[in-house]
């Protein structure tokens, strides 16, 4: 999965996993949060530039391609975000009874470390001075080397 895949077919896309509780439940501005998936999916073809996914990704600029992914709450399973205050830390994450089978799997392990363990390049993009994780995103990818990966989150709204 790590492996480059400048010569493999398949149209490059860069994957963007934001967390949509930032919106609904915690009240940010809608601007500031597609601020935060702007730094990551810079952040991540910055740091993956000389990947030739990335080059072959940037060379035309007219056809780029994104899909932008909503976290948790957007993926259908809900719960509630506890957040410290005044302080605004994120401390504690409700869920409503599921199936032990039908969440586990989400919460085993974060996206992120789910995504290192695959070989899967990506940024975890965390808002600085007050250490939120925001968002994700992944260097570009052909679509069918990253995408069943990320089948459990929909698309942002």
């Amino acid at each position: 999965m790590a492996a480059s895949g400048a010569g493999s077919p398949g149209r490059l896309v860069q994957y963007v996993v934001v967390r949509s509780d930032l919106v609904h439940a915690l009240s940010w501005p809608l601007g500031a949060v597609l601020a935060q998936a702007c730094h990551a999916a810079t952040a991540a073809v910055h740091v993956h530039y000389g990947d030739p996914d990335t080059q072959r990704y940037l060379a035309d600029l007219d056809s780029m391609h994104k899909v932008v992914l909503a976290s948790l709450e957007q993926a259908g399973v809900s719960h509630k975000l506890w957040v410290e205050q005044p302080e605004n830390i994120p401390t504690c994450l409700a869920l409503k009874p599921y199936p032990r089978e039908a969440v586990q799997p989400l919460l085993r392990k974060g996206l992120s470390e789910s995504l290192e363990q695959a070989g899967v390049s990506h940024k975890l993009w965390v808002e600085q001075p007050e250490n939120i994780p925001t968002c994700l995103a992944l260097k570009p990818y052909p679509r069918e080397a990253v995408q069943p990966l990320l089948r459990k989150f929909k698309l942002f709204k």
